[in-house]
């Protein structure tokens, strides 16, 4: 008889896994926490360089402002998760709004052609973005092909057909529609505000929560080994940059309503502070890694800094310079934490 069979039958059992389950859990959800001190530290500074910082006011502006770009970073966040990029969502930012502004604005307004009611602007804004994301799941999901090269492919196409359909001019004059989520107060907060955090609250839940938020992040872990294990991994692909162009098409019509307008480059260069928020929140370029709230104190961090900045005087070249820098110094601390840089 060796040692090992005179153990008691519960000490010869290996450590229980849900032991290392929870323990993986909660270093993801310190991680997911990581940012906060830091946003703590850019809040003093802020109140420190100027007052005006955290005043009620500039609050309620930097969100604003912030729920713009954070939807955005939301659609690009599902998409890095899911093991890919989609580099149009920049193109779709603009074009979504701007076929509503053509389609609906009068004839004689820039280049309107004033064929459908104001009332359908909301729809076509988002069917447009749900069209272009099911074009890309064709070309990536349907014909295999590299979803880098069709996405930027189609950040070209898409920025040519807005050009196109604007003339190269400002769509004006946009329909009460367009405006509502933008220029309306709920709880003394901007609507979009409000749409912002719901859209991010809803998107916890599913990918926190739900089989297929955890089949995202199987697939962006290792495709090969989700279809194994019985994932439908085309269908959640194709699925994923649908939702994340249709976000972008929201994101699009959230900046038009508070501008009131479309102009012909809109969301163009937009993709980099995408990518810088992403980053900057803990989202891996590998795919299967990250969540939803770092990708969220990312965006607002970013903002804070950015904002900071501009109250100090700091030109606005050197605030776009920023978001470079920021990516970068992400990766490198990435390298650092985790022992393997993202690629």
């Amino acid at each position: 008889m060796t040692a090992t069979e005179t153990l008691p039958e519960s000490d010869r059992r290996p450590p229980a896994a849900p032991s290392r389950q929870r323990h993986a859990l909660v270093i993801a959800r310190l991680r997911d926490l990581a940012l906060i001190p830091a946003i703590i530290v850019i809040a003093v500074v802020g109140q420190i360089v100027n007052p005006v910082f955290l005043h009620t006011d500039n609050i309620i502006n930097v969100l604003q402002t912030m729920s713009e770009i954070a939807i955005l970073v939301l659609a690009q966040t599902l998409v890095l998760i899911a093991g890919k990029m989609d580099l149009s969502l920049e193109s779709t930012f603009g074009l979504a709004p701007g076929v509503a502004a053509w389609l609906i604005v009068a004839p004689g307004v820039t280049h309107g052609l004033g064929v459908l009611p104001g009332g359908w602007a909301v729809p076509v804004v988002l069917a447009v973005g749900a069209l272009v994301g099911a074009f890309n799941g064709l070309l990536i999901v349907r014909f295999g092909l590299n979803g880098f090269i069709v996405t930027l492919g189609m950040l070209i196409v898409i920025r040519g057909l807005l050009t196109g359909i604007s003339g190269g001019r400002t769509f004006f004059g946009l329909p009460s529609s367009m405006l509502y989520l933008s220029n309306t107060t709920w709880l003394g907060m901007p609507a979009s505000v409000w749409v912002c955090l719901a859209v991010f609250a809803i998107a916890i839940v599913v990918l926190g929560f739900t089989r297929a938020g955890r089949a995202l992040y199987a697939i962006g872990g290792n495709v090969d080994a989700a279809r194994a294990g019985g994932i439908r991994t085309d269908r959640v692909l194709w699925l994923t940059l649908v939702v994340a162009s249709t976000l972008a098409a929201l994101s699009g019509l959230l900046l038009s309503g508070r501008l009131a307008s479309v102009a012909a480059a809109q969301g163009s260069g937009d993709i980099f502070t995408v990518f810088a928020a992403a980053v900057i929140g803990g989202v891996s370029l590998n795919g299967g890694k990250g969540s939803v709230f770092s990708a969220f104190t990312g965006v607002l961090l970013l903002f804070m800094i950015q904002n900071v900045l501009t109250l100090a005087g700091i030109p606005a070249q050197w605030i776009s310079a920023l978001n470079g820098a920021i990516i970068l110094t992400a990766l490198v601390l990435s390298r650092i934490t985790s022992g393997k840089a993202q690629e």
